[in-house]
This record gives C-alpha cells, structure tokens and sequence, in this order.
C-alpha cells in the first residue's frame, strides 16, 4: 500500500486531537450556563456550576482513597442527584461506574460486585439492609459510603459506613478531573440480566458514551434547556445515556425517587416536563391516573419507549393526553436505545390501525450507529426486505460495547463475523424498517413450524379489553410446543378463555392459536420488562 501523503508531517497532536467522553459536556454546561437549573429533586435546585463543582468533590475524594484508572466504584441508588453525580464523579477520577440494579436479590448483587472486583460501594440508606446481605456474601470488601437521599424518610443503615455529603464535602470543588487516557477506556460496567446463567458485564467506553448521548438528543429533537423527568432507572444502561445527555443540551434533569402517577403528573405540569422514556408499563400508569391526579398540559410531551409495542388503545390515549409516543429498541451491549421509529409526517393522516401497525416496528439505526441489518446467522447474509423472512438483528459502530468483562468466550460469540448479534429475530421491511418478531430463545416451534410469540401476543393486544399479553411455549404431547398466553386485563373489562381463543382464531393461523390462556398478574423485572423465563417455568410445569 502507498504512503498517503496526507499523513506525511501532519501527525495528531494535543492541539488537534482529544480523547472524546461525555465529561466534556458538564464542563461545558458549567461554564457557559452556571446558573442553570440543572437538577430538581423535590424542594432542591442545584445549578450547573454546583453540579460540576461535586462532580469534581466526589472524584476528587474518590483519587485520596485510591481510585484510578480501571478501579470500579459500584452505585446502587435510586433516581437521585448522587446517582447523577456518579456518572460523571467516578470517571472523572479515572474509575469505572458500575450501577445496581436495585430490584436484584443479595445473591446476584454479590456475584457481580466479585465479579467487577469491586473496590468502593456507594449506597442509598433504603437499599443499606440488601446490600449489608450482599456483602456478607462477597469476596470482596469494598469501602462503603452511604447516601441519606431527603426524599427518603424510612430506615437504613450499615456499620462503618461514611456519610455520602461528608465525604463530597471533603473534596476539591477544583479537582483537576482525567481525561481518559484512551476514549478506548471502560466508562461503566453493566450486567446482563443473567436468566439463563450468570450475569454477562458489559463494558462501554468513553468514546460510545459520548456518541450515543448525542445520539439522543438529536433523535429525541432535545431542544437547548429541555426538561427530563427521570422515570427510567438509571441503572438502566446508565439511564441510556440521558445523564450525560442533557448536560449537552444544558438541559434539567427532574429526580423521581419512585414511578407513582401523583408525582410523575405533577412533575409534567409544574417543571415544564418536555422529555420522559419508559417501558409501556408508565404509559399505562400515566394513563390510568385517577382524575383528581392528573394535570392539564401546555404543549406536547415526548415519551420513548422500549420493549414490547404499546397496544392501539393505549396509544390514542397517550395522544389524547399530550404525548407523542415514539419507539425506540437497543440492548446494554448498545448503549441503550441505538434504533428508533423514525416517523413520516404523512403517516399521521393514515387510520388509527395502521399507525398502530407502523409504530409496533423498531424502525432505523440512531444516527451513530454505523450499521443496522437483520442477518441470516449461519451465512451472514442479508435476509430479503420483504417483511416475512426472519434472521438476527446485528449491529456495528462506535456504540457497540467493548465487550464482556472477564469473560472472553462470550464476547468473541458475541462480535462474531463483525457484528455483534442481538439475539434478537426480526423482519425487514420493504422500506427498510427492521421489525423484532423474537428473542432466539422465545420462538415457539410447534409441529415443526415457527411461531412469533410477538406475533401472538399483537393479536392479543388488539382485544379491547386485553391491558398486558406475555407469550411463551407450553409442552405439548403431539406437536412439541404450543403457545401459552399469560394475559392481564383492562380494569372493568371482562373476557373468558373460550372468547379470546375464538378471538386468536379470526386473526392468527390455526396453530398459533394459544393451547391455554391464564389470567394473572404478569411478572416484571424492575424497568418494566417482562420475566418470560418466570412464564417458562410455570408454563413447562404446567404450573398454570
């Protein structure tokens, strides 16, 4: 290959080339805007110049006891202003950010703080009883501060641990916070859900934080000064990558410590609300709100949401409420979100039906995703656009994860050919759109057919009296598997199993009918997504 002479003496330099992460955007937030409102939770404001200068505290603190370059500092904490400051205070240090998820039990929490080698535990006093169990049960034996969040008035608390604001407070408001060395370097760590196994830690970088929260504010058209109201976890693929998000766009993070439909509504009306993200379940909260609950909005609110598509009725009503509802689809190994419904303006003059339709497929790559296909998995070839012929939902680009800490063989299937394969099965459009119809592990192989329990469940959904349908395979002593439907209805509405099977039958083929419906409460992990491998169980046990 011939030199190119382009790159002859014109080398990259400090003056021309910068590690990219998403610190930079706080800084900047600080020092253009440091009056601005940068976090609202209950009675506290706190600007952007006091947001930086505890970010740089925190990590400053964080550098006097150790912690540098590839240290993790675990978070489990609830929707709070530290959780904020953990993003930023940790990496600024050099360290890694390891959120919990709060909902997990002592056993897993332990595994994963072994497993991150975890050397200091940031927790919040509500969480202290779960996390004094995990630690009981961990090799390691991290440093412990404690976070006494105000809104929190009930008990907790741990033996030996120090005090969150003592401990900020005692350092440098001027720390003179990393620059990783490499944007290469690990930002955070999340685990996996682990259904099938041990939890998998997913390791980003700075590099995909910094893209992908870009990423967001231009697909979610983040306007300067926007309003966020945090009703996604942020331990959740660190909240998607919104808490570095709105420091781009000097935007004000609203703090909700619980999901409830009183304080999410006055939230929306009282600070000016222009940006929330969720599972279907909030939609639904937010929508069967009583009366007395819910307030009159002054402009169009922009809801996001991930996992299974929202049902027709459920959609009219977020829209007759003020909410535009747009669909979004990732996984922790992307960052979050890295695929949306683009919408088409024309598409909203189209019958309430097929907008529904439209909306239920996940759409087109974020702008820095590189590459989006749905591929066929043993030849790695594009499947055909014609909405029908399922393969694997790949992705490529800078928002692909690292890989998984400490576990080499996973992550070499996992990046396979070039692309990191979701798991996921899908369809594409003619129009390009990419359609989920399966996880791999949720297909339903019946006689020696496939069956799309996604498939199943959309024709649940339209029922009108159907608020929830779950999916899964049941034995079956001729054909293998069949389909069982886990279903939840809408309050006042009433279907038996004879109806809505009659009503599967008009709209699905024969055998994709479910054998059995049971109506129950539907288990959920703690963002809302459904425990499919808790209906396995019961469905294989015939425990239903």
């Amino acid at each position: 290959m011939s030199e190119n002479p382009y790159d002859i003496g014109l080398d990259r330099t400090p003056a021309n080339h910068q590690p990219l992460t998403p610190l930079t955007f706080l800084e900047r937030a600080a020092s253009v805007f440091p009056d601005h409102t940068a976090i609202v939770h209950g009675d506290l404001r706190r600007s952007y110049a006091t947001f930086y200068d505890r970010a740089r505290q925190l990590a400053s603190s964080l550098a006097g006891r150790g912690m540098g370059r590839g240290d993790t500092v675990s978070a489990m904490l609830a929707n709070t202003p530290a959780m904020l400051e953990c993003h930023y205070g940790v990496p600024m240090c050099g360290a890694v950010l390891h959120s919990i998820n709060t909902r997990l039990d002592a056993a897993i929490i332990a595994f994963q703080l072994d497993h991150a080698m975890s050397k200091v535990v940031i927790v919040d006093r509500e969480f202290a009883p779960l996390m004094d169990e995990a630690l009981s049960l961990a090799r390691v034996a991290p440093q412990v501060i404690l976070y006494d969040d105000p809104e929190y008035t009930g008990p907790g608390a741990m033996d030996g641990a120090e005090d969150y604001e003592a401990f900020v407070a005692a350092g440098d408001p001027g720390f003179a916070w990393l620059m990783p060395e490499d944007e290469w370097d690990a930002i955070s760590i999340n685990y996996t859900s682990g259904t099938t196994g041990d939890p998998k830690g997913v390791v980003s970088h700075h590099r995909g934080a910094y893209l992908l929260a870009q990423g967001n504010a231009l697909t979610t058209s983040m306007a300067k000064h926007s309003v966020y109201l945090w009703t996604l976890p942020m331990f959740h693929c660190n909240g998607w990558c919104f808490p570095w998000t709105l420091s781009a766009v000097i935007g004000t993070h609203v703090c909700l410590r619980q999901v409830r439909a009183a304080p999410i509504w006055q939230a929306l009306a009282d600070e000016g609300v222009t940006h929330l993200c969720g599972a279907p379940i909030v939609m639904s909260l937010i929508e069967s709100a009583a009366e007395d609950e819910k307030r009159a909005l002054d402009r169009r609110v922009q809801f996001f949401t991930a996992a299974a598509p929202p049902p027709e009725s459920l959609l009219a009503k977020m829209d007759a409420a003020g909410f535009d509802v747009t669909h979004l689809y990732g996984l922790t190994e992307t960052y979050g979100p890295a695929v949306v419904n683009e919408w088409h303006a024309d598409w909203s003059a189209l019958p309430a039906s097929e907008q529904a339709r439209l909306k239920a497929r996940q759409g087109v790559r974020y702008l820095p995703l590189e590459q989006l296909d749905v591929l066929d998995p043993e030849t790695m070839q594009p499947v055909p656009r014609d909405g029908e012929t399922m393969g694997e939902v790949m992705f490529r680009g800078n928002v692909v994860m690292k890989g998984y800490f400490r576990n080499p063989e996973a992550t070499r299937k996992a990046l396979a050919g070039g692309w990191f394969h979701s798991g996921d099965l899908g369809v594409v459009h003619p129009d390009g759109y990419i359609q989920l119809k399966d996880r791999s592990k949720d297909i339903i192989i019946s006689g020696g057919e496939n069956i799309s329990s996604i498939e199943v469940e959309e024709a649940l959904y339209r029922h009108p009296a159907v608020a929830v349908a779950a999916v899964v395979a049941m034995p079956h002593d001729k054909w293998g598997e069949t389909p069982c439907a886990f279903v939840e209805l809408n309050a006042g509405q009433e279907v038996d199993d004879a109806a809505l099977r009659s009503w599967c039958r008009e709209h699905l083929a024969p055998y994709k009918v479910p054998g059995r419906i049971v109506f129950d409460t539907i288990p959920r992990t703690s963002t809302g997504k459904i425990q499919k491998f808790v209906l396995r169980e019961r469905a294989s046990a015939e425990v239903v």
